[in-house]
């Protein structure tokens, strides 16, 4: 058999890139550890340049187990950005927080190597190893902090209940594979062509595990539960790679997997995926409202769009995975500029999370309060911003495919959203308070990602047309 080693080069570049992160943070001395963090954004600038040189390519390696095609290259390249913005918001923070540098960024890079993986597995096996390599990295950047309890202490609970997610989808896995004969998603898709009267049991228990596994990597309820606790003891910078890069490799897999390859089986996962669409993002958007901490309001809210993206799942077909895929990229700057402007607020070991630390910002760090707004509407579904053109689509798809009833939910559930976005707003502009932040010259590269998110957001809401394009083509070349 005749290997092909080019599907990989973007994972293998982004692998080496973190092997020497590490190693010369063993030999660096602690003022110059800086130009780690330029290391990082220069390796994810030649992975980006990689997708794109190798995009339109369409071909497998090591017995099509992982696919080069638009789709695997259009998440290898949302990967990359989203840990671009990432590392760029966090470069202050290092000086801040008692968190090593080498060890953070090296993290996040094999983190990325693992959504590369499960965006481009064609094997569930593959797509096994992806998803516990991005995994077991955000578990331990998840705890990174070593000396603030409750960032350990969020690390065990997401540890914990990620056992359980894991259990859960190597049984479905061991199942799947048992009627079928085989992990490879291609055989596995042919044996479901075959015409039969019945499904043996043990397949259909084997998706409905698999189903349960994917749905708690993305939060959906009722395995929502962990979510609050961990993004409120995560470090902020962690909490927005989770809260964007987790989701996206996640739907990414449910779209490969349950979008394409189990379609025969779309009778049997459709009904029960059309319940969770509908508790997540209602019991999201309701819990969000009772917070007081706007880092918690903004855990909930991911669990609420996790909800809304299993809309496009449910509708399916060319209009529900483009959906899918152009909200991924719409959701992602809008709340990497959410966290960022949150870490623009908080003050070395301390914290501002409450909404009262918001209050006033509008007077004293107007730049900071306006990119706020703006991402708090777009996560609310305002025009002409990012958000409501994600959504926009999103509910579209399902009313093409018949899904009236869950694209008026989910016009519903947003419109329930607004309460707590713009009670972030309120307290900006018409409250007065003694949190002041960052200035430009305390933290200017934290300025210049928030800069960059809120280009993305209002990019993407006025001129959507070649995105959705891209996220069109992507999906289809799935087919």
């Amino acid at each position: 058999m005749e290997i092909n080693l080019i599907p990989l080069l973007p994972a293998a570049e982004i692998t080496l890139t973190g092997l020497t992160i590490l190693l010369l943070d063993l030999f660096l001395k602690e003022n110059e550890k800086g130009v780690l963090a330029w290391l990082s954004l220069i390796g994810l600038i030649v992975a980006s340049a990689m997708a794109v040189f190798l995009w339109g390519g369409q071909e497998g390696g090591f017995g099509d187990t992982i696919l080069l095609d638009k789709f695997s290259l259009f998440f290898t390249l949302l990967f990359c950005g989203i840990a671009a913005l990432t590392i760029l918001s966090s470069i202050h923070y290092f000086g801040e927080a008692t968190v090593r540098a080498g060890e953070f960024l090296s993290l996040i890079l094999f983190s990325v190597l693992g959504m590369i993986l499960m965006a481009a597995a064609n094997d569930l096996i593959l797509f096994f190893l992806g998803l516990e390599t991005m995994s077991i990295a955000v578990y331990v950047l998840t705890g990174i902090w070593r000396e603030k309890s409750q960032a350990s202490e969020a690390a065990m609970k997401y540890f914990t209940v990620g056992a359980f997610a894991t259990g859960f989808l190597l049984y479905g896995i061991a199942l799947i594979y048992g009627a079928t004969g085989s992990t490879h998603l291609d055989r596995i898709s042919s044996y479901l062509a075959q015409p039969v009267h019945q499904w043996p049991l043990f397949l259909l228990a084997g998706v409905f595990l698999l189903f349960l596994g994917l749905a708690f990597k993305i939060a959906a309820f009722p395995f929502h539960f962990w979510v609050p606790d961990v993004y409120e003891g995560a470090p902020t910078p962690v909490t927005a790679f989770m809260a964007v890069g987790v989701k996206a490799a996640a739907f990414a897999g449910w779209t490969r997997i349950f979008l394409h390859q189990l379609v025969p089986l779309s009778n049997e996962w459709a009904s029960p995926l059309w319940v969770l669409a509908i508790l997540t993002m209602t019991f999201g958007n309701l819990l969000a409202i009772t917070q007081s901490s706007v880092k918690r309001m903004l855990a909930y809210s991911s669990i609420a769009h996790a909800g809304y993206l299993l809309i496009g799942l449910v509708a399916g077909g060319d209009s529900g995975g483009s959906a899918v895929l152009f909200y991924l990229l719409a959701y992602a700057p809008m709340t990497l500029g959410a966290f960022g402007v949150m870490m623009a607020l908080d003050q070395g070991d301390k914290d501002r999370e409450s909404y009262s630390d918001f209050a006033g910002i509008g007077a004293k760090r107007p730049f900071l309060a306006l990119t706020m707004s703006v991402f708090m509407l777009s996560l609310a579904g305002f025009p002409p911003l990012s958000g409501f053109t994600g959504k926009f689509n999103l509910f579209r798809s399902a009313m093409v495919s018949g899904y009236t009833d869950l694209a008026i939910i989910g016009a519903l559930n947003s419109l329930l959203s607004v309460i707590y976005y713009l009670r972030v707003v309120v307290m900006m502009y018409m409250e007065e308070g003694t949190v002041e932040g960052k200035s430009f010259a305390g933290a200017p590269y934290l300025y210049l990602a928030i800069g960059a998110a809120l280009f993305g957001t209002v990019y993407l809401g006025l001129f959507p047309s070649a995105a959705l394009d891209l996220s069109r083509v992507s999906f289809l070349s799935l087919r």
